[in-house]
């Protein structure tokens, strides 16, 4: 069975991660200057490398070559912590093993030696999922820790946590990737699996994994094997990952601002009766909505942001047809349709309304 590709493509230095500079950097810092805390908290979204800078952090602390403040992923510590099977990193999935039986085994585990002499480093991932009996055995470990013992705690809601947990750990916040970001791995992945793929079908990859590279690389996995040894157009990755054509948004905001009743309703029924996510299309036109009103404010914040706006020209002339306040009904009208779409027993009922109270 081959390797996926996020696996096989994960980062196995600092230097290989992508977009998270500020995190990277604190930690190489600590590490160069020996100041290493005893507990870390890695918060942020999901498939932003949270995991993955605990582990790269845990091989630097037990690595026997360290260059430049980089694991030489060599040693037998190294290599151990590439294939899984080092004893003293322990990773533990908080979501399934949350109990205070799993914390307990723990603060048994911490409290021995590590067996080559180095660190042990306990990586528990999803930490917010822990019961509050948990929690609270978990913070007297934090509270003493053994000086050989390192925490890496991880977890996509912050907000869940303890604050006297929290008051113990080093807390770094990870950001969404940019589809920019995104693009340029995907494209060195593509490059090195040999996947014949067009960028356009790439940039709709990027746009569509909402800042999570590891979705990308998933979504970019799934259409090659649909694919197999053809190549990856992009009506095949509409096709086979739910997007909606990029072409959509502009047109659709073009038949608003041009105050078009009937072309407007007729766009909506035809996206229904063609079975497009009519509350996903909504929540992708209001990004696109956004983008192009930054585009209209300052054209410089999106390149700043790292994001694009597709059909560059049409939604440029466009923006000029429609005064600010007007742009913020827009935003307005379309959240709201997006909300109600839930309990709408006419599902494209909510999208038609907000189109037709735009337009008067």
């Amino acid at each position: 069975m081959s390797e996926t590709l996020y696996r096989k493509y994960r980062p196995r230095t600092f230097s290989e991660v992508v977009g998270q500079e500020h995190v990277v950097r604190t930690l190489a810092g600590a590490l160069s200057t020996g100041r290493v805390g005893h507990a870390y908290l890695l918060t942020g979204p999901r498939g932003t490398g949270k995991t993955t800078l605990a582990r790269i952090f845990a091989k630097v602390l037990n690595c026997k070559k360290v260059k430049n403040g980089e694991p030489c992923n060599q040693c037998d510590s190294c290599l151990a912590a590439n294939q899984g099977n080092f004893l003293d990193l322990i990773e533990i999935d908080a979501a399934s093993n949350r109990g205070i039986e799993e914390i307990r085994n723990l603060k048994d585990s911490a409290q021995v030696a590590s067996m080559a002499g180095g660190y042990k480093i306990f990586i528990i991932d999803e930490v917010h999922m822990l019961t509050k009996d948990a929690f609270n055995a978990l913070l007297k470990i934090l509270e003493e820790p053994p000086a050989h013992v390192v925490f890496m705690l991880a977890t996509t809601e912050p907000h869940k946590i303890l604050p006297t947990v929290l008051s113990r750990v080093q807390r770094f916040d990870f950001k969404r990737l940019t589809p920019v970001q995104i693009l340029q791995k995907l494209k060195y992945i593509s490059r090195a699996e040999n996947i014949e793929i067009e960028e356009e079908a790439l940039k709709a990859i990027s746009s569509s994994a909402d800042g999570a590279l590891r979705d990308a690389e998933v979504s970019l996995a799934k259409v090659r094997a649909i694919a197999g040894t053809g190549k990856i157009s992009t009506e095949l990755v509409i096709e086979s990952l739910g997007l909606i054509p990029a072409n959509y948004h502009p047109e659709f905001f073009g038949y608003l601002v041009s105050g078009d009743r009937v072309s407007s309703l007729n766009f909506i029924q035809r996206m229904h009766d063609s079975g497009v996510d009519l509350e996903n299309f909504t929540k992708d036109f209001l990004e696109y909505s956004r983008k192009v009103l930054m585009a209209k404010i300052n054209p410089a914040v999106l390149t700043a942001l790292g994001e694009e706006l597709p059909e560059t020209q049409l939604a440029g002339v466009l923006a000029h047809q429609i005064d600010g306040k007007k742009f913020i009904r827009l935003l307005q009208l379309f959240t709201a349709a997006r909300n109600e779409m839930k309990s709408s027993p006419i599902a494209q009922l909510p999208l038609e309304l907000a189109a037709l109270e735009f337009i008067e």
